[in-house]
């Protein structure tokens, strides 16, 4: 996965602070929706053939597909999706927690679901979703964690 962008910014709390500053200069939820669906378009290519049901992210009612490779120092996560808002959710877990050693990502809390808004902006299947997501990753890095 030497493809990958992330991690965009040095740590994960930087990430964080620089979601947060990006969705506050928009003033309606219309505005942050948009702007989720234009960040899901900048995911890397993710593969027909990781397609699979191997690769499927169970508890989310689009498709969602995530493959994790590294060790304890780094983990990457490519992730895809059919829907266009669970796209731009993972591009956001991506960029906090991809590239991350794995006690880093177990140190870190999604705070950025809070501060812009999410947990009251989402669907009830869409933050299942995200939650799915989100403990997957953990998982991973807890499975890595020495």
């Amino acid at each position: 996965m030497t493809d990958t962008p992330f991690p965009l910014e040095p740590t994960p709390a930087d990430a964080q602070a620089a979601i947060a500053d990006e969705f506050s200069f928009f003033g309606d939820w219309s505005e942050r929706y948009q702007y989720l669906i234009d960040l899901g378009r900048k995911l890397p290519d993710f593969p027909d053939a990781w397609k699979t049901d191997t690769h499927r992210l169970l508890g989310c009612q689009s498709m969602v597909w995530i493959v994790a490779e590294g060790d304890a120092e780094r983990l990457d996560f490519r992730a895809a999706s059919d829907s266009a808002i669970v796209s731009g959710l993972i591009y956001l877990a991506l960029r906090v927690y991809s590239g991350r050693p794995a006690r880093e990502i177990l140190a870190t809390e999604p705070d950025y679901v809070a501060a812009i808004g999410l947990s009251r902006h989402l669907s009830p299947t869409r933050s299942n979703g995200l939650a799915a997501l989100l403990a997957f990753i953990r998982e991973t890095a807890h499975a890595h964690c020495p």
